[in-house]
């Protein structure tokens, strides 16, 4: 069966479910939805660099840059030299990094980024206090400039990204999204909360959540400009993303594909995907097939079995590693972010996604999912003894 088989005829353009987007993420993931947004969907990390720097470049007031992955290797230098131009310039910069994802780190790198203006600071260092700083992490990869330009995606500031270095020959495959309107904005407020959290300084019952009205529930594909945004910010134990992928498994009526880096859902989400494929809908899973954590292969073929026996499809990606956390679903609605489906990424770790209802958006998604299949494996019950789950 070809990865292109059973691909059902997207909607007429211009049928819509209504408002239920953009309601249903305010009150299942507490995001607001901006119209107006252009969205552009970025491939690999060749891109989005050269779209990552090329925007620092043209920053008039500020650029924000927070990062999981940050290494002083290649592409370090090539984003902190363009951080460091633009702060230069009088440009108001911040960098925030994690701490366990900025290991090795060398310190003339960020003495050099100091020096030039640019403001670092650092998430979640070890110490006394809960977990011993071990967890939450901040797993978000986020940059906006001007508040009028964001990307973000599963991009790392590091040469694996490239295919540099020794164990990287191939750069890995990945994918994020320049969204530039409103919904940038939302993701300059999401950072800026995450600076004050670095520095322990959100009150408690601070956050924008309270006593804050719905902004965009009201919206309706049919008659708002495109893109809707949403922009949905994962919080330790808030579980936003795991209950907007059910919102969209219950809508959808024709197909739900979903690549993923380290899958190892919660049997709700199982349960949701398979429940959908029952249903008669097309739900398709890209996992790598060469992890860069092999562990998590393991745990992800754990489902294999109950995932394939109700009719999901599933392939493993035969490049380098696949590091994607994206989404399409009845070619309308696309997710790209940093959030993977397993317990850190949907229960523990502070995330970013953006949710984006948009037909020509989602036409472009679908189209990069089905390139990505025809450089995979698919995986069936014959092709291998699966064990049980």
């Amino acid at each position: 069966m070809s990865a292109r088989s059973h691909v059902k005829a997207a909607p007429a353009a211009g049928i819509s479910g209504g408002p239920a987007f953009a309601r249903g993420l305010w009150r299942i993931a507490a995001a607001d939805v901006s119209s107006g947004n252009h969205v552009r969907l970025l491939h690999d990390g060749p891109e989005t660099f050269d779209v990552m720097c090329a925007a620092i470049d043209a920053a008039d007031q500020s650029v924000v840059l927070e990062a999981y992955i940050l290494r002083s290797d290649e592409v370090g230098r090539r984003v902190g030299d363009a951080l460091a131009r633009a702060a230069h310039r009088g440009v108001a910069v911040r960098l925030l990094s994690d701490w366990i994802g900025m290991r090795g780190v060398a310190r003339s790198y960020l003495e050099t980024l100091r020096k030039a203006g640019v403001i670092h600071r650092t998430f979640n260092s070890p110490g006394v206090k809960p977990y011993f700083g071990l967890v939450p992490r901040d797993h978000r990869k986020v940059v906006v400039v001007d508040a009028k330009v964001g990307i973000t995606g599963g991009v790392g500031i590091g040469a694996e990204w490239m295919g540099r270095g020794p164990r990287h020959r191939v750069h890995w495959r990945d994918t994020a999204v320049r969204i530039e309107g409103p919904a940038a904005n939302d993701m300059q407020q999401a950072f800026d909360i995450m600076w004050e959290r670095a520095q322990s300084r959100e009150r408690r019952g601070s956050h924008r959540l309270t006593r804050r009205a719905a902004r965009g529930a009201h919206l309706d594909p049919a008659t708002a400009a495109p893109a809707l945004v949403g922009i949905v910010e994962g919080e330790p134990f808030k579980m936003r993303i795991a209950r907007a992928l059910q919102m969209q498994a219950i809508s959808a009526e024709r197909a739900i594909w979903i690549a993923n880096a380290y899958f190892v859902p919660a049997w709700s989400e199982v349960e949701a995907l398979t429940g959908a494929a029952r249903d008669g809908v097309d739900v398709r899973i890209l996992v790598p097939s060469r992890n860069d954590h092999p562990w998590v292969s393991l745990l992800t073929r754990r489902y294999y079995r109950r995932l394939l026996t109700n009719g999901v499809r599933i392939w493993e990606w035969r490049g380098s590693m696949m590091h994607a956390k994206s989404s399409v679903v009845d070619g309308r609605w696309v997710r790209v972010g940093s959030t993977d489906f397993n317990p850190l990424g949907v229960a523990i770790n502070y995330e970013l996604d953006a949710v984006i209802e948009d037909a020509t958006v989602g036409a472009q998604a679908e189209a990069m999912f089905l390139k990505d299949l025809d450089a995979s494996r698919e995986i069936t019950i014959r092709s291998r003894v699966l064990p049980h789950a």
